[in-house]
């Protein structure tokens, strides 16, 4: 499972390499509906496309972004004052009487107080960062797509909820951003074949069982804990990886494009780690079948997806 990645999301060098447009209008929709709706995740790397706006629908996407950031940073002001309080209130306590109450709230209001000013000061800077592109479930990120034989960079939610399916599904089945390609005719089938996106990734983080990481067994009583890994390609190209997309509406809420990447059995430096599953790395020369695939026999499409470029995946232990 690919829980985390880090992607290439400049918008600008995504239609130079690929010879795509950009749906303007749907980055713009995308950011007007996150000043209502919280919930909806990006990434800075993704904001920072529009910090010098090429349009006027860009222009708009930028006043969005201005105007979201300057909400929250109003929240999390507020939210810090209350905890400065909290940590005052807590140490009066403490000067005169020590409880165990008082304590906690010393130590809840210094971890959030902390919190918050990271988050304001990460609001205020230039500076580029390499996790700034990184993208967790439930992020949207720019996809490419083929639409009447362009081909389209969209913003998408990685976590995909096939069309048909309730809203609930997210919260019951939070694993649909990844597809195993073992299951792409069975639960996948209503995508695979008819609606393929690519997202263009350097690196991946993923979740390996601690004692599977180690080469050990559990010990009697010990529970399971995991290791994050982050694996980069060798040699450092970004990776054409393979995806699946759907278009879902209902009444239950606003329209939504989401995708999951394609998953496979891993090469055996990966597997070696104690991780099972790897995502799909295409190669340049077999993008324009996999993302329009409506023609393409199955047969082909298999053989694409077993066409990976070559590459032994480093990794080491997360920060």
């Amino acid at each position: 499972m690919c829980y985390s990645a880090r992607v290439r999301q400049s918008l600008h060098d995504l239609m130079k390499k690929f010879g795509a447009t950009v749906d303007w209008e749907g980055f713009e929709l995308l950011f007007r509906q996150r000043l209502d709706d919280g919930t909806i995740k990006v990434s800075r790397a993704l904001e920072d496309n529009f910090r010098e706006p090429a349009n006027p629908i860009a222009q708009k996407t930028r006043d969005h972004i201005l105007a979201f950031r300057k909400a929250q940073a109003s929240a999390w002001e507020q939210d810090l004052f209350k905890q400065k309080k909290r940590l005052a209130d807590a140490n009066r306590s403490l000067q005169v009487k020590e409880t165990k109450k008082a304590r906690e709230d010393v130590r809840i209001a210094t971890d959030k107080i902390d919190t918050y000013l990271e988050r304001l000061s990460d609001f205020k800077r230039d500076d580029t960062r390499p996790n700034d592109g990184r993208i967790f479930p439930m992020y949207f990120a720019p996809v490419i797509v083929n639409d009447g034989g362009r081909r389209v960079i969209r913003p998408m939610r990685y976590t995909c909820r096939l069309a048909g399916k309730p809203m609930a599904y997210d919260r019951k089945f939070p694993g649909t951003y990844n597809a195993r390609r073992d299951n792409l005719e069975g639960f996948w089938s209503q995508v695979y074949g008819k609606s393929h996106a690519i997202l263009w990734v350097d690196s991946f983080f993923e979740n390996v069982p601690t004692h599977l990481f180690e080469k050990r067994q559990l010990a009697e009583g010990e529970k399971e804990t995991n290791t994050v890994l982050h694996f980069q390609p060798n040699p450092p190209e970004p990776m054409i990886v393979a995806c699946l997309w759907s278009h879902w509406s209902g009444k239950e809420g606003p329209d939504l494009d989401s995708f999951a990447a394609i998953t496979d059995e891993p090469p055996p430096e990966i597997s070696a780690t104690g991780h099972q599953r790897c995502i799909i790395s295409l190669q340049s020369q077999n993008v324009d079948e996999w993302l329009a695939p409506e023609d393409v026999p199955k047969a082909r499409l298999e053989a694409i997806l077993s066409d990976c470029v070559p590459a032994f995946y480093e990794h080491r232990k997360a920060a």
